[in-house]
């Protein structure tokens, strides 16, 4: 008998990996989870807490484990289970990818936290790196998820920092009579996203700014719009030249809160 599996026996083997990767990545999640708490190379009943809050069943801890192990992503000794410089990178990932779908399933679609919870365990497994910075650029490359947690921040994070941030500033920064093109938004309230975008505040809008107290008076379009200064210092523009810039007409005051 040969050693080695047939054809047809090797599609089934990466069928039943493929199945068994989320379980994976909740107890790499876990074990994430609980060195943020202070509990760092957790026992295996720490670990079994951790999993049983958690909206996404892990059925088979033992082998879950005992895979990641030949993976090379943890190693268990006297009872505790530690990750690998390679684990802990990995580990990385997938937490970044569920912080990011939380974010998307609250800012966007405003779903209740149980159902964001169950439906960001579901989502994070499917994102692929690629999809998961698209999500972070268009989320404005959040800092936290919408429980507070830190969400770590990928390339595209890097990138932003190293080459956007830089020649950006607050709106509340912008000198009087200087147009800039907003470029992102990052509300402490995430309803705000809509009601910016229905005043026409969103990124790639060409505002200028008239005066900066008592609130914030800026054009946006034809229209003009009064916005707390708390609010103005979330919205990033880029200041334009003047030749840069379209022609923006008055229109009536209008307060926005």
């Amino acid at each position: 008998m040969s050693p080695f599996p047939s054809e047809g026996e090797v599609e089934p083997v990466k069928r039943q990996q493929a199945d068994f990767l989320p379980e994976r990545e909740e107890v790499l999640e876990c074990i994430w989870m609980l060195e943020e708490e202070g509990q760092a190379n957790p026992t295996l009943e720490e670990l079994k807490a951790c999993i049983l809050s958690l909206p996404c069943e892990v059925e088979e801890l033992p082998r879950a484990l005992e895979v990641l192990e030949g993976e090379g992503l943890i190693k268990r000794e006297g009872g505790r289970v530690t990750f690998t410089e390679e684990g802990r990178a990995k580990a990385r990932e997938v937490i970044r990818r569920h912080r990011l779908a939380e974010r998307l399933l609250n800012d966007l679609l405003e779903m209740p936290s149980g159902s964001m919870e169950a439906g960001a365990c579901r989502l994070e497994h499917a994102l692929d790196p690629e999809v998961t910075d698209a999500v972070c650029t268009f989320l404005g490359h959040p800092k936290t998820c919408p429980h507070g947690k830190p969400i770590p921040p990928g390339p595209c994070c890097e990138r932003f920092d190293r080459e956007v941030r830089p020649i950006t500033l607050p709106l509340s920064e912008l000198q009087p009579g200087n147009r800039g093109r907003v470029v992102f938004i990052t509300p402490s309230i995430h309803a705000r996203l809509d009601r910016l975008a229905s005043l026409g505040l969103v990124p790639g809008a060409v505002v200028r700014l008239h005066q900066k107290r008592p609130s914030v008076v800026v054009d946006v379009g034809e229209t003009q719009l009064a916005i707390d200064q708390e609010i103005a210092k979330e919205i990033y523009v880029r200041p334009m030249k003047s030749e840069e810039g379209i022609r923006l007409g008055g229109g009536k005051l209008r307060a926005r809160r």
